[in-house]
C-alpha cells in the first residue's frame, strides 16, 4: 500500500510542478494545449510511438513499473496522450486505457486514467460518477457546472449523451431535486451571455431584485437569483455584486449564506466565486480538500487532472494571496501533521496527502523513492523512507 502512495505523490507532483516557479515554467516553447497557464506542456520531441512502447514494457512481466508510467503520462499533454493512445491501439492491438486500468488500482488508477481523457470525456465521466449507485456526490456537479463555459457544457452534454445513453439533464433531475435541480438544469443549458456588455441600469435593478427576493423579505425567492446569477455575464455579475454592497450593506455571498443552506447554498456561492476569480474558487477547493482531519481524494485529484493544462499556476497564485502561504508550502505542512499520526496513516484519505508531502518535505526524487520503497515490507516501508529521505537531505547541505 505504502508504495502504491509513492508513486502517486511522484504524478501528483509532477502535475502541479510545486517546486518550479512560474518563471520557469514559461521558458518552455509551447504551453499546454489546452489553455497558456497550465503547469504540464508539451514534451520536447515527443514520439508517440516510442512512449507506447515505454507504457507496453511497463506492463509486461510480473508486477508493473509504475514510475515509467508516471514518467510519461505526467509530462504529456492531454492532445499527446491521445496519440499515444493512437499508438498503443496500432502496435500493439489493445487499448490502452484498458490495459492500465487492469494494472493499476485506486487512486493511483483514478488519476492515470483521467488524464488519458479529453477534458469533456473526463467531465462527463466524474458527473456519471457523482449519480452513479446510491446516493449523490453534489460537489462533483457544482464543481464542473458551476466553472465551465457554455461550450464546455454544450460539448459535455454532447459527450454524455453519446458515452451513456441518456441526456445529462435527465440524469441531473433524475438524482437532484427542488430548487437545486432547477439551478443545474440552469447551468445545463449553456445559456448564460457571454458578452462584455454592462447594462448599468441594468446592474442595479438585479441588484434591488436579488436584495427584495432575500434580505428585504421574509423567506427566500431562489428564483430571483437563479435568474441573475445563471442568466447574466460576468462583467455585468461584477457590477450587479458592487450595486449590491451599496445597497445592502452587505457582500452578496454573505447574504447567500444567511438566506440559503444546504446544496443550493454551495452552488449559488460556487457561481458568484467562478465569476469573480476561477483561480481563487479552486485554490480555495484545494485549501478545504486538505484542511482538518482527512483528505478529500476526489477533489485533489478532479481539480488536479482538469485544470493542469488550463490555470493551476494562476490557481497556486491565488492559493498565496488568499492564504498567504504557497500551496508547496502548504502542503509540506500538512505532511508534517500526517507523519506525527500513526491512526490517520491507516486511513487512505490522508494516505493521499502524504503522499503528496513526502517529496516537499525533503526535496529528494520522488522516482528514487518510489524505486526504494518497493524493497520494503508494508509494515517496515515508512520507517526505511524517512531514514533514506533524512540521509539524501544530509548529502545535499
Amino acid at each position: 500500500m505504502c508504495y502504491e502512495l509513492l508513486i502517486i505523490i511522484y504524478l501528483l507532483f509532477s502535475l502541479f510542478q510545486l517546486s518550479r516557479p512560474p518563471d520557469q515554467i514559461h521558458h518552455h516553447s509551447k504551453m499546454a494545449a489546452i489553455g497558456n497557464r497550465g503547469t504540464v506542456t508539451e514534451a520536447a520531441g515527443f514520439d508517440a510511438a516510442a512512449d507506447a512502447e515505454k507504457l507496453r514494457g511497463a506492463m509486461k512481466g510480473a508486477g508493473t513499473d509504475e514510475a515509467a508510467i508516471i514518467k510519461v503520462v505526467a509530462h504529456r499533454t492531454i492532445a499527446q496522450r491521445q496519440r499515444i493512445k493512437e499508438a498503443y491501439k496500432q502496435t500493439v492491438g489493445k487499448d490502452l486505457a484498458d490495459d492500465l486500468s487492469s494494472e493499476l488500482s485506486g487512486n493511483f488508477r483514478s488519476v492515470v486514467l483521467g488524464l488519458l481523457m479529453l477534458a469533456p470525456v473526463y467531465d462527463a465521466y466524474e458527473l456519471r460518477n457523482a449519480m452513479k449507485g446510491a446516493g449523490t456526490e453534489e460537489a462533483c456537479l457544482i464543481d464542473i457546472l458551476a466553472s465551465r463555459s457554455n461550450n464546455e457544457i454544450k460539448t459535455i452534454n454532447e459527450v454524455y449523451k453519446r458515452e451513456y445513453g441518456k441526456t445529462l439533464e435527465d440524469a441531473v433531475s433524475g438524482d437532484t431535486s427542488g430548487m437545486f435541480k432547477r439551478v443545474l438544469v440552469s447551468l445545463l443549458t449553456s445559456g448564460r451571455d457571454e458578452s462584455d456588455k454592462v447594462d448599468d441600469a441594468q446592474a442595479v435593478q438585479d441588484a434591488k431584485d436579488i436584495y427584495e427576493a432575500g434580505e428585504a423579505r421574509w423567506g427566500t425567492d431562489e428564483v430571483k437569483f437563479l435568474t441573475v446569477l445563471c442568466v447574466r455575464n460576468r462583467n455585468h455579475l461584477l457590477k450587479v455584486f458592487q450595486e449590491y454592497q451599496k445597497i445592502s450593506g452587505k457582500d452578496i455571498e454573505a447574504s447567500i449564506k444567511s438566506e440559503m443552506s444546504g446544496s443550493l447554498e454551495d452552488v449559488f456561492l460556487a457561481i458568484v466565486k467562478c465569476i469573480k476569480s476561477k483561480a481563487a474558487f479552486f485554490a480555495e477547493r484545494l485549501y478545504k480538500s486538505m484542511k482538518g482531519v482527512g483528505t478529500t481524494d476526489s477533489v485533489l485529484i478532479r481539480i488536479m487532472v482538469s485544470r493542469a493544462e488550463i490555470d493551476m499556476l494562476d490557481i497556486k497564485s491565488q492559493f498565496q494571496k488568499i492564504y498567504g502561504k504557497t500551496l508547496h508550502s502548504f502542503i509540506k505542512v500538512r505532511g508534517r501533521d500526517m507523519l506525527g499520526s500513526s491512526q490517520a496513516l491507516q486511513s487512505i484519505s490522508h494516505d493521499l496527502i502524504m503522499i503528496i508531502a513526502i517529496p516537499a518535505l525533503f526535496n529528494a526524487s520522488p522516482l528514487i523513492c518510489g524505486r526504494f520503497i518497493v524493497h520494503f515490507s508494508h509494515t517496515s516501508c515508512l520507517f526505511f523512507l524517512f531514514c533514506f529521505l533524512i540521509c539524501i537531505k544530509v548529502t545535499q547541505k
